[in-house]
């Protein structure tokens, strides 16, 4: 088996904080329990990123990244150093296997190898390579079903630098898709018991990236990506009102920018964004069996722009509603009212988070 340096299934940490390094911004999320199925968000921060220190997924400028990431912890006024990381989907190949079940490690190990040789473009002493038992093979009790992680060594080691050159420890490392999936076991429990075997769709429009990941029962059925983002409203910002991209970026953040805002930049874009929406879900019917979508999850930082949820339902004529995983966990006075605009942005940091409660 491929000597890992870098697990991406590790086990629990004591203490861990959900860091997701995006292209706009860095988040942090620490959560603590009160009992196995109550948690509280014990601190949390985002830090806007300076413009192309990530790009397309990939740390552009690792000192200006690292130097975020710092300032983010100590704003934080955390004493956790340990962090659970993740890569883009795009940055990972995955794949579900059946193998027999009742291997031993060392069995189970060569045929991983042996597996991930067939759909792996790279050698295998470039890339981190891990796996995890799913269970038994929806088929048969004698098989088991195996999911196997593997991303080029370079993608794992840029975002490790970026956390150590920060002062603080990767400790755990996963996929952006599967921590939003995570997440979203938080917002499951808030829906009706009808709403819960339904086909979801979660949309998460970033700042240059909208990412479609479709659930039925709870498994991917579908994931998809398409250039679309939030970054195209700032620049438009920037442009009508002669700001830099980066006091655009907040201006818009605050919601503190003048009339006429609304109606030549704000609506049109969200009209864009309902389209882009459509589209994606276009794409999915054609290219799966599936005809519906029951409900929209929708998250993301443009995911709280006025009337997003309502204008993308209206389109799509599917129930949409904007993400929130802290729903109802204790949160302390001073997080109370930004986090309540901040929450549909930090699918990512949340499912990270909760990584510490894995058993």
């Amino acid at each position: 088996m491929v000597q890992l340096d870098f697990s991406f299934l590790s086990a629990k940490s004591k203490s861990l904080i959900g860091l997701d390094i995006s292209s706009s911004s860095i988040k942090m999320v620490e959560l603590a329990s009160d009992s196995r199925h109550s948690y509280r968000v014990e601190r949390y921060v985002i830090e806007i990123l300076p413009r192309e220190a990530v790009a397309d997924g990939n740390i552009a400028n690792l000192e200006v990244t690292a130097e975020a990431v710092r300032r983010a912890w100590k704003k934080m006024r955390s004493s956790t150093r340990q962090c659970a990381i993740a890569l883009p989907a795009s940055h990972v190949i995955t794949k579900k296997i059946i193998v027999p079940a009742g291997l031993r490690e060392d069995e189970l190990d060569l045929q991983v190898e042996s597996e991930a040789n067939q759909y792996i473009p790279f050698a295998l002493e470039e890339v981190n390579l891990d796996y995890q038992i799913i269970g038994s093979a929806p088929t048969s009790p004698d098989e088991m079903e195996v999911l196997i992680a593997a991303s080029r060594k370079e993608k794992v080691e840029d975002r490790v630098a970026v956390v150590e050159a920060a002062g603080l420890k990767a400790s755990v490392m996963d996929i952006e898709s599967f921590a939003v999936q995570a997440a979203f076991e938080l917002i499951e429990k808030q829906l009706d018991n009808d709403d819960k075997d339904r086909i979801i769709a979660l949309i998460d429009v970033g700042a240059n990236v909208m990412n479609i990941n479709i659930l039925y029962k709870g498994q991917q059925v579908y994931a998809r990506e398409q250039a679309f983002g939030g970054n195209q409203l700032t620049q438009n910002i920037a442009r009508l009102f002669n700001m830099s991209f980066e006091e655009a970026e907040a201006e818009k953040r605050r919601n503190k920018l003048p009339e006429n805002y609304e109606t030549e930049l704000l609506q049109p874009f969200v009209d864009s964004m309902a389209q882009e929406v459509s589209r994606a879900l276009q794409f999915f019917f054609t290219s799966t069996q599936y005809n519906k979508v029951d409900i929209i999850i929708l998250s993301g930082g443009s995911a709280v722009l006025p009337n997003a949820d309502t204008i993308i339902a209206q389109r799509t004529q599917i129930k949409t509603i904007t993400a929130n995983p802290f729903k109802g966990m204790p949160v302390a006075d001073k997080y109370r009212k930004e986090l309540a605009k901040d929450a549909s942005s930090l699918m990512v940091a949340c499912g990270l988070a909760l990584r510490r409660f894995d058993e």
